[in-house]
């Protein structure tokens, strides 16, 4: 497991390099490379840590800045799909249910089932919340050793 932090850190540490490179040059591509992080808070963010008293503790504080925020990122994102994933479930075994009880319905009884097991998915999903991010943070370390796998999830989802 060790190996695998190490890893993920080296990776993170590429990138955040590459994101002060592109935040010091004020290009666009900062924002491609960010995705969901506001670019103007980090900025701001940035530029405070200016104030500290030697250059090294300045790059290095925006370093594990951009690396904290990039690892956030990353479990938003999965936290996201692996919740989205949990409450289609729910919501398809609600329907399926139904269906099988009923054996047929109609639309204005399919987009009452439609809300009523959208509504029950998401109640059940945050009641398990905690359990749910577990899980995103075992995927998480999982998808350390698989940069393919990983780049995927987050590009596509």
């Amino acid at each position: 497991m060790g190996k695998t932090k190490s890893a993920v850190s080296d990776e993170l540490e590429e990138i955040a390099q590459r994101i002060m490179d592109e935040l010091d040059k004020d290009s666009d591509k900062a924002a491609k490379t960010l995705h969901l992080m506001d670019v103007n808070q980090t900025k701001k963010l940035l530029e405070n840590m200016d104030k500290a008293s030697t250059k090294s503790e300045r790059d290095s504080g925006k370093r594990e800045l951009v690396k904290d925020l990039l690892l956030t990122t990353w479990l938003q994102r999965l936290y996201f799909i692996v919740r989205s994933f949990i409450m289609g479930l729910i919501s398809a075994a609600i329907t399926g249910f139904f269906i099988l009880y009923f054996v047929t319905i109609n639309v204005t009884l399919g987009v009452a089932l439609g809300i009523f097991s959208f509504v029950l998915s998401l109640v059940i999903s945050r009641l398990f919340d905690a359990q749910i991010v577990k899980v995103t943070t075992t995927i998480v370390s999982f998808l350390s050793g698989h940069k393919t796998l990983r780049n995927f999830l987050i590009s596509h989802f």
